[in-house]
């Protein structure tokens, strides 16, 4: 069979975290409008006829404003060393910019097979889309692929060109898996998006979640301890939210995802903590995982 991994690769708010899980068919990574949603690398498995890709989602190349910024580009560019091929994803909806360019020349730097597919159709004209396509095919890479992520359309062509860029190889993972996220990892990406929703200007960036228990208690129940955390006293009432209407909704919201992933009621303990400028602490990225 063929397999291998492949680096999705592109600016912030593209539509790779939302083109992974359309192709992996099921929700392994979360999704909003705002940039830097993704800040750990997702692996979603893609499980094909005699082949399987395993898609390593990474957060956007951007320029760095702190230590966590750093950090997520140096993932970006440790998972493309470690890929036998790459997906580059380009938004239909704008013009190439820098960014991109940058990014298709780290690519061509590494000499690493790639497929460039230009996100949003659903959102873009035939010629913004077509314009895309001609200005992104002056880079020579192996394939380009017009879709629409969102609406699952030409979704399945971008897999195929991936798969014939596979080497011969195992299958990394049993058929039954999507992703090898630990469960913690996810349950505390879920709680995340509800706020990424709500949130406002430099908000969502202060903010991160560290579920600390997950525990089957004996009526069935899974308790779930999670800590929410900002960088700023100003930042807890906000998150909290008046009379704790922000918290609540947020932990009803993420609690329906939560059951739908365990297969039991959950129990969601959500608390906010105060970490003064976490993002710029090394100590601190190390304890929340970054």
């Amino acid at each position: 069979m063929k397999s291998g991994f492949v680096a999705v690769v592109g600016r912030p708010n593209v539509g790779k975290s939302t083109l992974v899980n359309a192709a992996v068919g099921t929700k392994v990574a979360i999704t909003s409008p705002r940039p830097q949603t993704t800040r750990n690398t997702i692996r979603g498995v893609v499980h094909a006829e005699e082949a399987q890709l395993v898609l390593v989602d990474s957060p956007g190349l951007h320029k760095p404003k702190n230590a966590l910024g750093e950090r997520l580009n140096r993932l970006v560019y440790g998972t493309l060393a470690e890929s036998d091929a790459a997906l580059f994803v380009i938004d239909a909806t704008g013009p190439i910019g820098p960014g991109d360019r940058l990014i298709a020349e780290r690519l061509r730097e590494a000499k690493i097979a790639t497929v460039v597919v230009v996100n949003k159709t659903d959102a873009a004209g035939d010629d913004e889309v077509i314009a895309q396509l001609g200005d992104a095919g002056e880079w020579g890479f192996n394939a380009y692929v017009p879709v629409s992520a969102l609406r699952n359309e030409n979704v399945g062509p971008a897999v195929a060109e991936l798969i014939e860029l596979m080497p011969e190889g195992p299958a990394y993972f049993p058929p039954d898996m999507v992703t090898d996220q630990p469960e913690q990892v996810v349950i505390g990406e879920l709680i995340r998006e509800k706020y990424l929703a709500r949130l406002r200007e430099e908000l969502p960036h202060s903010l991160t979640v560290s579920v600390e228990d997950v525990e089957e208690r004996d009526n069935g129940t899974t308790y779930i301890g999670a800590r929410v955390i900002v960088e700023r006293d100003s930042q807890k009432g906000i998150v909290i939210g008046q009379r704790g209407a922000m918290l609540k909704t947020v932990g009803q919201e993420a609690r329906t995802e939560i059951e739908a992933l365990l297969g039991t009621p959950v129990f969601l303990d959500l608390r906010v903590k105060v970490e003064k400028d976490w993002q710029d602490k090394p100590q601190l990225l190390d304890r929340l995982g970054f």
